[in-house]
């Protein structure tokens, strides 16, 4: 099934503008196709490892001196443009997706037709479609999604993609201010599992030339409704400052888990259901060393997974939050061509936990990981 989605994309990738070119005037608009794609991996070794194997990470739950060579994302893109007024986007992806037999297989990540000023100066997009939880501005601004993601997308407090309806924006001219916003299934690029959609809402400021940008974005989606009510509210906070050499940002998430766990108060013997509040920020910083040829980077994270943990309660197996995390990262970029980039790194995160009879390597532990990322774009 797999081999058969490459198989028709590739094919109409060749045919329809072959096709076209016989059937269109030449003073009309001529339908036209893009290949792209990129592909970025690493070699990696893993030099410590946390004794009480936590966190979500890259390599949070590997064992020690594990090392490996790996693709981490393919992408392989299709954009057709239909008229002046409409276009098609069809992207396959493998994000250390793997079958039964440890072969690697792939998923539509994005399929979906936009049609081009539905309204003045915006655009509407139906289908499988990236969300603007960190695509379109966060993500691009802190520039290296090959070395990790950005905090939203690292802690699985939103979607990539979804499948739905969105609208995207700039009501001036230069685009110093736009917005994008979504209705979806809430599942990513999953099939729909409840009655229940998701909504997305972005809004991103330019000022100083371009220069100084601000990015609001907020989700909500009801999850649960009875016997009591679930719900999960992002809000999230970008500001960055971007210069030809250097490149500052910060970033703060917070997520609100309405009744998503049980806690039993010690003292009192009591049982109820109780929110859960996640909370994290990041820090970075980008630049040039050589132009065009050789950059650096450097990032630090806060995690907390539940800022409203009390160290009191007895919570249910299924709660996770008994330690706060602090997330680095740091390397070069050296680019031979500007489609080819090979990115020594060094990954750090570190976990101390918040239980009250928790010491040595319980208390305070690390995973410690170098590796040598490449990444490279065809389009």
């Amino acid at each position: 099934m797999k081999k058969t989605i490459f198989q028709i994309v590739i094919v109409t990738t060749i045919i329809l503008p072959a096709g076209n070119s016989f059937s269109q005037d030449p003073a009309q608009f001529k339908p036209s196709g893009k290949v792209w794609g990129y592909v970025f991996g690493d070699y990696y070794y893993k030099v410590h490892s946390d004794s009480m194997d936590r966190g979500i990470g890259e390599y949070s739950k590997l064992k020690e001196n594990t090392n490996a060579f790996e693709l981490r994302r393919v992408y392989f893109g299709y954009d057709y443009s239909i008229s002046e007024k409409f276009s098609a986007e069809l992207l396959l992806s493998n994000e250390k997706n793997y079958d039964a037999s440890s072969n690697r297989t792939v998923f539509i990540k994005a399929a979906n037709v936009r049609w081009k000023n539905f309204i003045p100066k915006n655009d509407l997009i139906i289908g499988q479609s990236s969300t603007p939880a960190w695509s379109f501005v966060s993500e691009k601004v802190w520039g290296y999604r090959s070395v990790e993601k950005t905090i939203t997308d690292m802690h699985k407090a939103g979607n990539a993609n979804d499948l739905g309806v969105a609208l995207q924006g700039k009501p001036d001219s230069v685009g110093n201010i736009g917005y994008n916003f979504m209705i979806g299934n809430g599942t990513g690029s999953k099939i729909e599992n409840d009655v229940f959609k998701k909504v997305y809402g972005e809004v991103y400021f330019k000022f100083l030339n371009k220069k100084l940008i601000l990015d609001l974005y907020g989700d909500y989606e009801l999850t649960h409704a009875k016997p009591y009510r679930k719900s999960k509210m992002t809000n999230k906070l970008f500001l960055a400052y971007q210069a030809e050499k250097l490149t500052v940002g910060v970033e703060l998430l917070k997520q609100k888990q309405e009744n998503y766990t049980t806690y039993t108060d010690s003292v009192l013997g009591q049982s109820s259901q109780v929110d859960v509040s996640l909370f994290s920020a990041a820090v970075f910083v980008r630049g040039n060393i050589l132009k065009d040829k050789l950059s650096f980077f450097f990032r630090a994270d806060v995690y907390d997974p539940d800022s409203e943990y009390n160290a009191d309660y007895v919570y249910s197996g299924s709660y996770s939050a008994y330690h706060t995390e602090i997330f680095s990262v740091f390397g070069l970029d050296f680019t031979p061509n500007k489609n080819v980039h090979f990115i020594p790194n060094i990954w750090y995160a570190s976990y101390q936990s918040r239980l009250k009879n928790a010491s040595g390597k319980m208390k305070l532990d690390y995973d410690l990981v170098p590796r040598f990322t490449f990444h490279y774009l065809f389009k």
